[in-house]
């Protein structure tokens, strides 16, 4: 039997080994890694901007920016000319020498940086268009062309531009309270953005000579000065989005007369612009709650495509308390809307397409838009604004306040795939449900690009799902709608994937691999896994919400949403931010080992050497009942199948000396159950027993199981069924990148051939 050392033994030992110079070394320290500290030394500290709630502190600010615009197009040259008058309110309690604009048409410019962002290797093969494109044609020049900078007595201003951004230098530094006025001449050449793949430009369809046009980022915009970072002017390089002001808007939009036009705000002049037939149909569908009423119809629309107008007409729009304005117009143009009761308020939900888009469009494009204003405002604030338009533009998904361009086109028969359509709803439930964020809640999308496309893909999901239970026909055969993001499963082979092609949720737009995954789908994911696995829908939703509502019409961060979040929830949730928005961990949990144990009277070796440790003198032990395991070497036989009370005279005296009775008492099964975490994150411990007479049972360990040992938990399991199995997230909630070891008795997964002789069966 093993007999411990004595600790003054121990002692002369060390002491013995210290004096010939082979002393233990001394282990060095380390700083806290627990993956539940605080994220204090990754949060910026709250103030009087933003305060310790994620709430807007009590001296929080923002600017106001009006425009007043003269736009006209040149259908014939693709060339837009404008002049804009602005009034700057400084709100902040500091004075500004000058003003920063963006020039984001800039990136077009044929000399701009932007265009030798990245690297190049040589292409063995490529298309002769693309050939000539690249080295034969002069590079497209579609940079603004400043005329002029004047104030409001039209004295000229000085004005230095610097790539996509202008500084304007005040007479004075403009006081805390003041307001400025000054006026911008400018032009610049259209873009073809399907050959360029822009955000904004012109389609051109070579059957008919016409031009679709989708026009955004096409004035000279202030930059954000806030108190997070001063003036915003991180350059515009075509990832990062925009950081915009919130003002009014009063635009005048000058286009050939035979041209159908939406923009954002409310159109002022329609009996000026519409034939009597159109301004009877527009009338009418301010109260067509049930379907579309059609403005202007195919034929109509047809009909219009050889004509080229050479008069004019001008659409005169109004908007309140917005961060952009956009337009899109064309002769092509269908046109439907339809009311939408949206709480208290009346919304027009808009769709404007050729012909080219039905009849795809006329069949989904509306119903998306009313779906993606009811769901989206559920969650989160009821609409406030009068209108939500859906543009058709080939290749497009881009959202600007009440107006968007969205891809989605049929084959040249009519015909589509499932792909096709469900790829169209998606993308006009995103580019809609962007009203929300970030024109709504108005983040930095230059900076955090899963502040806005993340949110809002995870929306869209939510959108989605309601949209197949709104419309099942549009879903026929499936039990769902198939949503590309948002559910678990859908993010297991990015995070799966090659680190070195990973960047962490927050990071910049323009820093990423992959921006789609990082920036719309793992955001997206992780906050779905956080509604439904986490906090659960009511804590999440009422968090949700809260965010959302505090921030409407304002500029928050990212610690804003994550303090909210835990504020509104009583929830901490740094160990999950710093997971999921901090790292590129993945989840990987899987059951380690099953032990089953027995009683005993006696100790098996394992127990009599612990006994020894603690210094007990096994001839003279206390009564104790003793947990054999089954797998031990030292394991009787003879306690195989039997129960606690056949097994152990101790347990069963102890039982009837106080009365019990034993059968209602004692678990006939005991098993230990080791669970092991090879991944990074740690995550909610879901687990489903199977037991020998076929039923389960689902136990959600909370997280915090994994707050002292990262690497392994062990769980015992006392019950009056026997164990035959045990599944680690049985329903693919957590996004484990690896399912092969979720399961005991271990489960072979199918070989890649088997994988491929089932797909040809089917």
């Amino acid at each position: 039997m093993k007999k411990t050392q004595s600790p003054w033994i121990n002692a002369i030992l060390l002491c013995f080994l210290i004096s010939f110079g082979v002393a233990a070394q001394t282990q060095q320290g380390h700083t806290n890694q627990n993956k539940f500290r605080q994220l204090y030394d990754q949060f910026a500290d709250p103030n009087k901007y933003h305060n310790a709630s994620g709430a807007p502190g009590v001296e929080y600010y923002q600017q106001q920016v009006d425009y007043v615009m003269d736009i006209e197009l040149d259908d014939e040259k693709s060339r837009l000319y404008g002049e804009e008058t602005i009034t700057y309110t400084n709100n902040s309690p500091d004075h500004l020498p000058y003003l920063w604009l963006q020039l984001d048409q800039n990136i077009r410019k044929n000399d701009a940086p932007a265009l030798e962002k990245n690297g190049s290797g040589n292409s063995v093969t490529q298309r002769p268009s693309s050939f000539v494109s690249t080295y034969v044609n002069d590079p497209f020049d579609g940079g603004f062309n400043i005329e002029r900078v004047v104030d409001a007595q039209n004295n000229a201003l000085p004005y230095k531009i610097n790539q996509t951004m202008m500084r304007v230098d005040l007479p004075k530094a403009l006081a805390p309270g003041g307001v400025y006025v000054f006026k911008i001449k400018w032009w610049y050449n259209i873009n073809n953005h399907v050959e360029g793949r822009g955000r904004s430009g012109y389609e051109f369809f070579e059957k008919d000579g016409n031009k679709a046009y989708v026009i955004a980022q096409f004035f000279p915009r202030l930059c954000v000065y806030n108190d997070v970072e001063g003036w915003q002017n991180y350059q515009f390089w075509g990832n990062g989005e925009f950081a915009l002001e919130f003002g009014d808007y009063e635009v005048n939009i000058t286009v050939p007369s035979d041209h159908i036009l939406e923009a954002t705000g409310s159109l002022q002049n329609p009996k000026e612009v519409l034939n009597r037939e159109e301004y009877k149909r527009f009338q009418a569908s301010e109260n067509s709650y049930d379907k579309p009423v059609i403005i202007v119809n195919q034929q109509e629309a047809t009909a219009k495509e050889s004509d080229f107008s050479q008069k004019k007409s001008t659409w005169k729009f109004y908007a309140e308390n917005v961060r952009d304005f956009g337009f899109a117009t064309s002769r092509k143009f269908i046109w439907e809307r339809q009311a939408v009761q949206v709480g208290d308020q009346k919304v027009m939900a808009v769709s404007i397409y050729p012909k080219e888009g039905n009849p795809l469009w006329e069949e989904y494009s509306t119903k998306a838009v009313v779906q993606t204003l009811k769901t989206y405002s559920k969650f989160t604030f009821d609409y406030p604004y009068p209108k939500a338009v859906s543009v058709h533009a080939k290749n497009q998904g881009m959202e600007y306040p009440m107006i968007c361009w969205n891809y989605g086109r049929p084959d040249e028969d009519g015909t589509y795939s499932d792909r096709t359509k469900f790829g169209m709803i998606s993308v006009i439930t995103h580019e809609v449900g962007h009203n929300y964020f970030p024109m709504i809640v108005n983040s930095d999308e230059r900076q955090w690009g899963w502040m806005d496309e993340g949110l809002d893909t995870f929306v869209q999901y939510l959108t989605e799902q309601d949209f197949g239970i709104s419309y099942p026909e549009a879903i026929e055969g499936l039990d769902a709608y198939p949503s590309r993001r948002g559910a678990p499963n859908k993010i297991v082979p990015y995070m799966a994937g090659n680190q070195d092609f990973i960047s962490p949720i927050m990071s910049n737009p323009e820093n990423v691999y992959q921006l789609g995954p990082n920036a719309y789908a793992k955001p997206a994911t992780a906050l779905n896994i956080l509604r439904e696995t986490v906090m659960g829908r009511e804590a999440f939703d009422h968090a949700f919400k809260t965010y959302a509502q505090r921030w409407m019409f304002k500029h928050p961060t990212p610690e804003d949403f994550f303090r909210t979040m835990e504020d509104a929830s009583a929830i901490d949730l740094d160990w999950f931010w710093r997971g999921w928005f901090y790292s590129t961990d993945a989840v990987d949990i899987g059951v380690k080992n099953v032990k089953r144990f027995y009683f005993s009277d006696t100790p098996d070796l394992e127990a009599q050497e612990r006994l020894e440790a603690y210094g007990y003198n096994l001839e003279n032990l206390p009564e104790m009942v003793f947990k054999i395991d089954e797998n031990s070497e030292s394991f009787d036989p003879e306690l195989a199948g039997k129960t606690g009370i056949e097994s152990s005279q101790i347990l069963k005296d102890y039982l009837q000396n106080e009365g019990l009775d034993s059968s209602a008492t004692i678990p006939n099964y005991f098993y230990e159950v080791e669970f092991e975490k090879p991944g990074g994150l740690v995550m909610p411990l879901i687990v489903e027993y199977s037991y020998a007479d076929g039923s389960t049972e689902l136990v959600t360990y909370p997280v915090q199981l994994w707050r002292k040992n990262d690497a392994s938990v062990k769980k015992i399991i006392a019950s009056d069924k026997e164990l035959v199995g045990v599944t680690v997230d049985p329903q693919l909630e957590t996004a484990d990148v690896n399912t092969d070891n979720n399961s005991w008795p271990k489960q072979e997964a199918p070989s890649d051939f088997e994988k491929f002789k089932e797909k040809i069966k089917g």
